[in-house]
């Protein structure tokens, strides 16, 4: 492992950059147009579904990432090399991994359908005339559950799967930079089952991710984890998900990750801790408010100085040592939701056209295409400048 990998000093430099798609957001149009605007705009990492089909739309904008790369560098943009790109699976139950589901045939006529209203996703639709689909359109739904407490008739339910490491890793693992479990307290059996699985893919991965919510026993609960995958042929990356996929509701939800992610700083784990749920355009400022980014405040200059002293010749011990300061930020629902109405006046373009074949391809219009990318820089730009 070497300092030649982009993502990798962003990570040592504490300005790492993830781009959440979704665990179980499929909709292809929209994750290659995400990973191909957020790319330009100088990610490190996007993470996809465990999808074969989703894999591939996203391969697929960053080749056309790397042709634009002198035109976005033109504009002021961040793009240098190519994100990671990373899948993520689970050793159980999990909210990331699960779709909504009703029967929209037992709806009450006069009700309001606030599930509709409420979706970050757009993912619950209704046709009065029951002339085309009414309900949940399952690609575009990832399972953050709002429209559960908010049915007048309680008729919306989940469906949660569990991943399948022994049919997905020929299919997944084989074509992705790096690999994110998700676990929670009290799975140890199930995460060593799912790690034995993973296990002869290790080699071909750059980074390893764990996310685990809080709860009691947290601390010792990822120390055990720990003991399990050591030693690691690559970096570890402790994520921090606060208030899962809620960053786009408002400035607060950010609180639980930085929270979250202080707890863990104070355990000392060997790897690297990454902010996610709940994260948004708040969570930058509220680091640097604290301290807890480097170049932000006394413990930031103090880790600053110490790898300042140090060799640059990149080890196995040094990857996996414990920091001191907040390494990176995942950003999942509030960034996909910024570019939405870019998507959305792509969408309605694509309607208008003549063509037997109308073009969901942010490239295919330059203008709406570099919006997109100045909106995103607008949120990767806070990460990378500090």
């Amino acid at each position: 492992m070497t300092d030649l990998y982009k993502p990798l000093c962003s990570l040592k430099e504490g300005h790492w950059f993830k781009l959440i798609c979704g665990a179980s957001f499929q909709h292809l149009p929209a994750v290659r147009n995400l990973t191909l605007a957020y790319t330009l705009a100088g990610v490190d990492c996007i993470d996809v579904a465990a999808d074969p089909a989703v894999i591939a739309a996203a391969q697929e904008a960053l080749a056309v990432a790397d042709s634009l790369a002198s035109d976005a560098q033109q504009r002021g943009f961040a793009y240098q090399s190519r994100p990671w790109l990373m899948v993520s699976l689970n050793d159980g139950e999990d909210p990331h991994f699960r779709k909504a589901e009703f029967n929209p045939e037992v709806c009450p006529v006069a009700c309001p359908r606030p599930c509709e209203k409420i979706c970050p996703a757009q993912a619950i639709v209704f046709d009065r005339d029951r002339n085309t689909f009414s309900g949940v359109v399952q690609d575009l739904c990832y399972g953050c559950g709002r429209c559960l407490p908010i049915c007048p008739s309680d008729l919306i339910y989940t469906r949660a799967y569990v991943s399948t490491p022994g049919a997905i890793a020929p299919l997944a693992l084989s074509r992705v930079d790096a690999l994110e479990i998700h676990t929670q307290i009290g799975r140890i059996t199930e995460f060593k089952r799912l790690w034995q699985a993973i296990k002869p893919w290790l080699n071909r991965l750059k980074l390893i991710a764990i996310s685990c919510p809080d709860g009691d026993g947290m601390i010792e609960y990822l120390w055990n984890l720990h003991n399990i995958i050591k030693p690691l042929p690559c970096p570890l990356i402790w994520q921090t998900d606060g208030r899962p996929m809620s960053g786009d509701i408002g400035d607060g939800t950010t609180l639980a990750a930085i929270k979250l992610g202080q707890k863990v700083l104070a355990a000392g784990l060997p790897g690297y801790v990454q902010l996610a749920g709940g994260t948004n355009d708040y969570t930058v400022a509220k680091l640097k408010a604290i301290g807890l980014i480097k170049g932000s405040g006394v413990r930031g200059q103090r880790s600053e100085k110490a790898n300042n002293s140090k060799s640059k010749v990149t080890s196995r011990s040094s990857l996996l040592a414990p920091r001191s300061s907040i390494s990176g930020i995942a950003y999942g629902s509030y960034a996909r939701v910024l570019l939405s109405p870019i998507l959305e006046q792509l969408e309605q373009k694509s309607m208008n056209q003549s063509t037997v074949v109308p073009s969901l391809r942010l490239e295919d219009n330059r203008e709406l295409l570099w919006q997109a990318v100045k909106l995103a820089n607008s949120l990767v730009s806070q990460l990378k400048s500090v």
